[in-house]
């Protein structure tokens, strides 16, 4: 049994805890998640606190969950203190903290995506804007919590988004610089993989809803829901989308002297003319990563092992589909509501990550935007969703939403 640490304390970080839980190892969490402290010890901690926290309590292995640890260094800040870290450089963490940067190497190394530009500047972005056609895609260039993406339906509705992201700070200073693309329709895929340097070991692929609402509409979250097997994505594609787009990248990656290790989530487009990348990320996307830990059958510690000495990894994965929908506060993704108490999560037979809740007295409350994800896994889709739908029957909160349609494009 190892010691590990799991930093984050959101739906994917408790997703993560509860694969080692599962596996047998002691869990730590570096922030505090209510259903994680039922099995591990959760610490109210500073990210610049970890490194010393990991040496003094003899932690062998930190998983690194969101973003920011990763963009900010935390890995390297690890090393460099001789603990085992698992989760890409600062520098190879630009890849998802830098729009501007990802884009650059896309277009360097001859990586499909779509047409874009890059700006610092407002004017010369807003004239450029106004010569182009909608639907458009703004994209705020530094981290925004999964909402600095912003699909404009009309010129007029990106020039407002774009003075709100540059000029009236709407993502701090994560808008100050934005990349402007071209809007590419298709069918959307989730590939993520193990890297180790040039190795790359690929997951199976999962689909995520990333409009708030039934039918794909209302405004752009961080993912209402995920689901795998996919119907509308064949082998080939996936085939295409390791072969021109995450081998050419960890090789870039590689050549440019800052090697990935970790996770690389390439968000990709099957599109007419082949499957071209909307996004990169460097680490477990989530709502995809709690289904997915569900279906994978193989150890998760011997896997995140292997990838930082270098070794091969096998990856076995449970036959059954695996679904998880999203229950949000209401507002989100704009404006929550928070301290709403939540009830009937002990009915619930199947898992349920915490997303955004906290623990007050003996009650679980509403403590963030999205709040929990309920799973399912059965023989096919059908079957899965019938049961996740059931689950998240018992569950009585006024103040929580759903989509009801999730998985609908593979049914």
């Amino acid at each position: 049994m190892a010691k590990v640490l799991v930093v984050g304390a959101g739906g994917r970080e408790h997703a993560i805890a509860y694969k080692f839980n599962q596996e047998g190892h002691e869990v730590y969490m570096a922030g505090i998640n209510p259903a994680v402290e039922k099995f591990g010890i959760c610490i109210d901690i500073k990210e610049d606190d970890i490194p010393s926290y990991a040496l003094e309590n003899s932690i062998d292995l930190v998983f690194v969950g969101p973003e920011v640890p990763l963009v900010n260094g935390l890995v390297d800040k690890l090393q460099e203190k001789g603990i085992r870290a698992f989760g890409p450089s600062k520098k190879a963490a630009q890849l998802e903290g830098s729009k501007v940067f990802s884009k650059m190497m896309m277009e360097k190394y001859n990586i499909p995506t779509a047409k874009h530009e890059s700006f610092s500047d407002y004017e010369k972005v807003s004239e450029y804007l106004s010569q182009q056609k909608a639907p458009i895609v703004l994209k705020a260039d530094g981290l925004a919590a999964g909402k600095g993406v912003i699909i404009a339906e009309t010129l007029e509705e990106a020039q407002y988004e774009l003075k709100e992201m540059m000029c009236n700070s709407k993502f701090a200073t994560a808008g100050a610089n934005v990349v402007i693309e071209e809007f590419l329709s298709g069918e959307e895929f989730s590939l993520m993989c193990f890297v180790s340097d040039r190795k790359v070991y690929p997951m199976e692929i999962a689909q995520d809803h990333k409009r708030a609402f039934d039918n794909d509409e209302g405004l752009n979250t961080g993912g209402m829901g995920a689901y795998c097997p996919l119907k509308k994505i064949t082998q080939d594609d996936v085939n295409e989308g390791l072969e021109k787009v995450v081998q050419p990248m960890v090789d870039a990656m590689s050549s440019e002297g800052m090697p990935f290790y970790g996770i690389l989530y390439a968000g990709l487009m099957k599109c007419a003319d082949g499957v071209k990348t909307i996004e990169f990320n460097v680490r477990f996307g989530d709502p995809e990563s709690e289904v997915l830990l569900l279906k994978l059958e193989s150890s998760l510690y011997e896997i995140s092992n292997n990838i930082i000495d270098g070794k091969d990894v096998q990856l076995k994965w449970n036959k059954d589909a695996f679904i998880g929908v999203v229950m949000a506060a209401k507002g989100y993704p704009e404006k929550s509501e928070k301290g709403a108490v939540i009830n009937g999560l002990e009915k619930l037979t199947t898992p349920v990550f915490h997303m955004g809740t906290k623990q007050v007295d003996d009650n679980i409350v509403i403590n963030g935007g999205r709040v929990l994800l309920v799973c399912a896994s059965g023989e096919n889709l059908q079957a899965a969703r019938e049961k996740v739908y059931n689950e998240i029957g018992k569950i009585e909160c006024d103040d929580l939403f759903f989509r009801k349609d999730i998985g609908h494009h593979s049914l």
